[in-house]
């Protein structure tokens, strides 16, 4: 059993899910996931990005508004270098891969949901 979403932006064990986010708000500048609320830590959420939408989603249901694919697609492929630089070839697939579901989502105007 794992993480399924629509549009193809993700399929995967729940662990993958997680190291992949974890991964991704490092690179974004928002140090360790763990240290967040609702992931075990006490930092509250800084507001400061449409990225958050993704880093503080539930790993197991919900959805991402297609209103906000785009912009979370954006922040994703501004990412992807310093992705690349780290050597990390399947975070590198997996956020292209959710990027593409993403903007496929956004502009089918339908939400991305997780399942």
């Amino acid at each position: 059993m794992g993480l399924d979403t629509t549009h193809y932006c993700w399929h995967g064990p729940y662990s993958s899910f997680g190291r992949w986010r974890k991964k991704i708000a490092e690179v974004a500048g928002y140090g360790k996931l763990d240290d967040y609320v609702g992931f075990g830590g006490v930092k509250e959420w800084p507001k400061k990005s449409i990225l958050e939408e993704l880093l503080h989603h539930s790993d197991c249901d919900g959805k991402i508004r297609w209103s906000s694919c785009e912009g979370i697609a954006d922040k994703l492929e501004a990412l992807l270098p310093a992705l690349s630089v780290a050597d990390e070839d399947e975070v590198v697939f997996k956020t292209n891969r959710f990027i593409a579901g993403l903007r496929l989502a956004a502009k089918e105007q339908e939400n991305v949901e997780f399942h």
